[in-house]
């Protein structure tokens, strides 16, 4: 492995799953941001958010960038949010390999439909919530991307075109 291979892209996309299934392929370690983050601070990101707020919770996310960015063979999953910061973003490009996931808003509802883990998720109208979030977040991923993936497909299929195009670089 060159460098990292980095997938960020909106909740919901596959991106922990996806990440599994690259670094079996690629024999390399996995780490998802949101289970280190978890793991780190000994409880969940919706914990989190509730006792010391969104603001503590990227600045803990931005932390984790600056660590995982000094690692070699790694695939990391970002959370939705990571590569809204500038600051994350240039982090983990130091070392890695962008790829955007990317999935309609359609999408994001029908997986996300009984998950209820996701704080930016509990509002009364969740299309409308996703519908905004997206349009707010897409062209930062976009910018933040090297390389934007359809994963409207199966896992299998997105993991295949993702290994073809950094076994390229």
């Amino acid at each position: 492995m060159k460098k990292n291979l980095i997938l960020c892209g909106f909740m919901g996309s596959g991106k922990s799953t996806i990440g599994k299934l690259l670094s079996e392929k690629l024999g390399a370690r996995f780490i998802d941001t949101d289970t280190y983050i978890e793991q780190k601070e000994g409880m969940t990101i919706s914990e989190i958010f509730e006792s010391k707020g969104e603001q503590y919770f990227r600045d803990l996310e931005h932390e984790v960038c600056v660590e995982l960015s000094q690692l070699n063979k790694t695939v990391i999953s970002t959370g939705g949010g990571t590569l809204l910061r500038e600051d994350n973003m240039r982090a983990l490009k130091k070392n890695g390999v962008v790829f955007l996931l990317n999935i309609s808003s359609r999408t994001v509802l029908t997986r996300l439909k009984n998950d209820t883990s996701r704080p930016l998720l509990q509002q009364e109208d969740k299309e409308k919530a996703v519908k905004m979030m997206l349009s707010n977040r897409t062209p930062l991923y976009n910018r933040a991307a090297d390389h934007v993936i359809d994963a409207e497909e199966s896992p299998r299929k997105v993991c295949l075109k993702i290994l073809s195009i950094y076994n390229s670089l």
